[in-house]
């Protein structure tokens, strides 16, 4: 009797450290209270947070208001064949009736602008506005039904850390969401037709190329930015990306209303800046200025009466107009930068005055200049 109960006890005891000794999941299998003897572990459904709930409910708002804009720029060939060339962006209804937001970029110059809705649908576009400053434009679409559209926000009140999506056609993927912070407020950047930008929302959403002319989202979803720029090697994405402020967009909208024209403003003068001891050489003054060498027939200038070139030096393998107007400040701000002119007028419209110091036959007087409007191709 006692030799039957000590093999007992050993063999329970044997059987305790077999099972201890397998993996945990068998002990589930075994001993689980709360599932059959050997049935499979069953897997937990993943719970989303409440950040990644708002990402969902954001972007299944908007999606349907983000479109993809495709340009046509009849371009020639070394063999002088005409053959169309496609640059692709983004853009984003704003109203039922068909207006769109995008990049002046992603249609400037083009012959032809075509907008693909999520449904696919392709529609032809007219381009009501080309806002080159601020890089914006605003196009229109004739789709015979009421669209889904995006509200408008503030970007006045814009603080960095604050949440943003970004959607938009990155490389082509239509209806691509990344999601980021304001990284930075008030930027200046230079645009791809070498203007300044100015206060500019810097965010670390993913920006791609295509993304041009997406909106850029809050946590309420509603439009603070229209992604413009990136920053980074080869265009490719490194984390730097730049939004136009809606406000910028929502001033536009306005003047469009009220019929203000939004050409690029010309001054209509040709210059080079000279400062130190050839301005001394020349009777100037010292401290720098632009030289003004021509004139364009009819210009603001023109009719102002600013003065081009009436001789010719020779300084170096160069020649140098002489005689004409010396500009020493701009708007009251002294003129130290040969792009001094590009960057005073930037920020203007055609119709807007710009006031001039400059030096004419020993002595300084003002001059104020109505702006014209410029060409595409030149100021």
């Amino acid at each position: 009797m006692r030799l039957r109960t000590w093999i007992l006890a050993a063999a329970l005891v044997g059987a305790f450290v077999y099972l201890t000794a397998r993996p945990n999941s068998l002990l589930r299998r075994t001993f689980s209270s709360s599932s059959p003897l050997w049935s499979e572990p069953v897997a937990r459904s993943a719970g989303l947070s409440p950040d990644e709930l708002n990402n969902i409910e954001i972007y299944k708002a908007a999606r349907d208001s983000v479109v993809k804009v495709t340009s046509t720029v009849y371009q020639r060939t070394f063999f002088f064949d005409v053959v169309p060339a496609r640059e692709l962006g983004s853009g984003f209804i704003i109203n039922p009736d068909g207006q769109i937001l995008t990049n002046y970029h992603v249609i400037s110059g083009s012959s032809e602008v075509e907008v693909t809705l999520p449904d696919q649908s392709l529609y032809k576009a007219n381009i009501l506005v080309r806002d080159r400053p601020d890089d914006l434009a605003l196009i229109r679409i004739d789709p015979k039904k009421k669209l889904s559209h995006l509200v408008l926000g503030d970007s006045d009140h814009l603080q960095v850390g604050q949440k943003v999506l970004a959607i938009g056609n990155p490389f082509g993927f239509s209806g691509t969401l990344t999601t980021g912070v304001v990284s930075s407020l008030g930027r200046d950047i230079q645009s791809e037709n070498n203007q300044t930008l100015e206060g500019m929302v810097q965010t670390d959403a993913a920006i791609n190329s295509g993304n041009s002319g997406g909106p850029l989202l809050d946590s309420q979803g509603n439009v603070i930015g229209i992604n413009t720029a990136i920053y980074g090697p080869n265009g490719g994405n490194v984390g730097i990306g730049f939004a136009m402020p809606i406000n910028r967009a929502k001033s536009m909208l306005d003047g469009y209303r009220q019929g203000r024209s939004f050409g690029r403003a010309r001054l209509g003068v040709s210059t080079v800046f000279i400062a130190g001891d050839l301005a001394e050489a020349l009777h100037l003054p010292a401290s720098g200025g632009l030289l003004i060498q021509g004139v364009a027939s009819g210009s603001g200038a023109d009719q102002a009466g600013l003065r081009g070139a009436r001789d010719e030096v020779r300084v170096g393998n160069q020649r140098l107009g002489v005689g004409g107007d010396f500009i020493t400040a701009i708007d009251g701000k002294p003129v130290t930068e040969p792009d001094s002119v590009t960057r005073a007028i930037s920020r203007k419209r055609p119709g807007d005055v710009i006031d001039l110091t400059i030096f004419r036959n020993g002595r300084t007087t003002n001059v104020k200049v109505k702006l014209g409007e410029a060409p595409e191709d030149r100021f």
